[in-house]
């Protein structure tokens, strides 16, 4: 197996898992709102954490003390917190379900999208510290061919997302029908927000 595609399918397995940035993808997708931006943003991050693993390790594994996870770990505790909060009010707005009316700022769009990107401890612990650590012993030349390889997937990954849920969106305009998505959301968040707030307990 080529270390492009073993970078591909080892990078492809690690972003899988549906989490919150996954999420934010799928939501900005059903509501057609800077789908391209939101997957562009998500990827180029995918791309720059990937190959600070891969050639930093050394020097980040001697930085990212428990200490550091705990910050990260509150941080995303209170813009979990946050979003949560928004998507209850989202509940009781009607104008909230209106796909074409409710269009969020270029600004607001990037600040969550970074926000749920860096702010969110395993994509340290997964991109950066896992890919990393598993090329550590890889020649250069196969180490860039490994980072390309897990870029692409994470590349295809988000923008397959992203448009998917672009065009199912077509099929999920009633009304009703999206406040019972923002309800699934406002679980997971919830459940999610669970598991960092008992990380942070653990950390203390």
């Amino acid at each position: 197996m080529s270390f492009l595609t073993l970078g591909f399918f080892t990078g492809l397995s690690l972003i899988l898992a549906i989490g919150a940035q996954n999420i934010f993808v799928i939501e900005q997708g059903l509501k057609k709102q800077y789908v391209f931006l939101v997957c562009l943003i998500c990827s180029i991050s995918d791309l720059i954490l990937i190959f600070l693993g891969i050639f930093l390790f050394e020097y980040f594994k001697f930085y990212f003390t428990e200490n550091v996870q705990l910050i990260f770990n509150i941080l995303l505790l209170i813009f979990l917190i946050y979003f949560i909060y928004n998507k209850i009010r989202s509940l009781y707005n009607r104008s909230d379900i209106n796909f074409g009316n409710n269009i969020l700022s270029l600004k607001n769009i990037i600040v969550k999208t970074l926000g749920f990107t860096y702010l969110n401890p395993h994509v340290y612990s997964d991109t950066v510290f896992f890919l990393g650590n598993f090329s550590k012993n890889f020649l250069i030349t196969n180490k860039y061919f490994f980072g390309i390889g897990a870029s692409i997937a994470s590349f295809l990954f988000f923008f397959s997302l992203g448009y998917l849920a672009k065009f199912f969106s077509n099929y999920l305009i009633n009304s009703n029908i999206w406040k019972g998505i923002n309800f699934f959301i406002i679980i997971f968040m919830t459940v999610l927000s669970s598991y960092v707030f008992l990380d942070i307990v653990d950390l203390i």
